[in-house]
């Protein structure tokens, strides 16, 4: 399988492995958060293991781009591996791992939510429709926004998983209704300090610094974790333009690679991240890379906790293998959710935040 991915690729598997949390209690935190984003610290090192006996060197971002480029030859297969969303819990617990077995990252950040007690939208959606299920709540839905009713009534009815359908939802709607949204839900709910999830917590600026001294990367992710396919060109401008500036400022280092929030893309977002100054762009199309393909394209393998359960229940070092040489995708068994996406052409003059800052904090 290995030897068929080369001559799909060109002569070398360039892989890139994309991660969101890294926990230290796996079964504890899928209790309350979104389980498609968490990996277990263990299963985290294994993974890492794996891909080293599975004959791939470790190699940062940069590197990999020079060998798709064609502007440097690789002795061995390449993987890259990345972060996205800046999540604290990456620091706590795969930072380390990553430094005691010497393999670079790149983690991509949502630069305004850094060093803030917010939260991303995504998560606050999937605690408060929680709530809303351990309640048995059913609002009065005349009195909500019409996606927000609809939403909620779709999960407490059971007609749906509750990831299942948040994923759906957010695939739909521009940021602007998932917050009507969230306010919706709150103001349903009741006032209360649960109302804010306690999980989710983003890395502080200092924690930020501390990992570019040892050494890794960092790119951007928008200001505030927004699908830029949704929202109009001006908008993309100023995610794309003030996010890479924060970070710089804030690290002292040149951001020039970005990726995109659902993995949602298009030909004007791409212009967008040409004209800022940028080299490259992650998708969340688990496909293979290509010698000579597009840096603004680059196809990511999205890998969490179950990928790796075997029938036994526990860690399959097999079933792990075949995800990682796409044997399931090779076989046709399974195909990528493709990432470009039409673009919302209108311009929105005045257009607020698309994500409440926390009382007190300003950007």
């Amino acid at each position: 399988m290995a030897a068929y991915r080369r001559s799909q690729s060109g002569g070398r598997r360039l892989l890139i492995v994309s991660y969101h949390r890294v926990v230290g209690d796996f079964t504890g935190e899928l209790q309350r958060s979104i389980p498609g984003l968490l990996i277990s610290q263990e299963t985290f090192r294994k993974h890492l293991e794996g891909l080293s006996a599975a004959g791939y060197d470790f190699a940062p971002l940069g590197e990999a781009l020079d060998v798709m480029a064609g502007r440097r030859t690789a002795r061995k297969d390449l993987c890259v591996v990345t972060f996205d969303d800046g999540y604290r819990d990456v620091y706590r617990y795969g930072y380390p791992v990553l430094k005691q077995m010497g393999v670079p990252a790149i983690t991509y950040l949502p630069a305004a939510l850094i060093g803030t007690p917010g939260r991303f939208n995504h998560d606050r959606l999937f605690h408060l429709l929680r709530l809303a299920q351990a309640r048995n709540h059913r609002a009065v839905f005349d009195m909500m926004p019409a996606p927000a009713a609809e939403l909620l009534d779709t999960v407490v009815s059971g007609r749906q998983r509750l990831s299942a359908a948040l994923d759906d939802f957010i695939g739909q709607y521009p940021s602007t209704t998932l917050l009507e949204t969230i306010d919706a839900l709150e103001k349903t709910l009741g006032p209360g300090p649960d109302l804010l999830p306690e999980q989710g917590d983003l890395m502080d600026w200092d924690e930020v610094r501390q990992m570019v001294k040892d050494g890794f990367e960092f790119g951007a992710h928008t200001l505030g974790h927004v699908v830029l396919t949704h929202e109009p060109v001006d908008v993309v401008e100023r995610e794309v333009r003030e996010s890479k500036e924060i970070i710089e400022r804030e690290t002292g280092t040149t951001v020039r690679d970005f990726a995109y929030c659902n993995g949602w893309y298009s030909d004007e977002v791409i212009r967008v991240l040409v004209r800022n100054g940028f080299r490259s762009a992650v998708t969340t199309e688990d496909m293979p890379n290509r010698i000579g393909g597009d840096p603004f394209t680059l196809k990511r393998k999205v890998l969490w906790e179950n990928f790796s359960v075997g029938v036994s229940g526990g860690y399959s070092q097999s079933l792990t293998v075949c995800q990682l040489d796409d044997c399931f995708g090779a076989l046709g068994m399974r195909g990528p959710v493709y990432g470009r996406r039409p673009q919302r052409s209108q311009a929105m003059a005045n257009t607020p935040l698309l994500f409440n800052p926390p009382e007190g904090v300003s950007w």
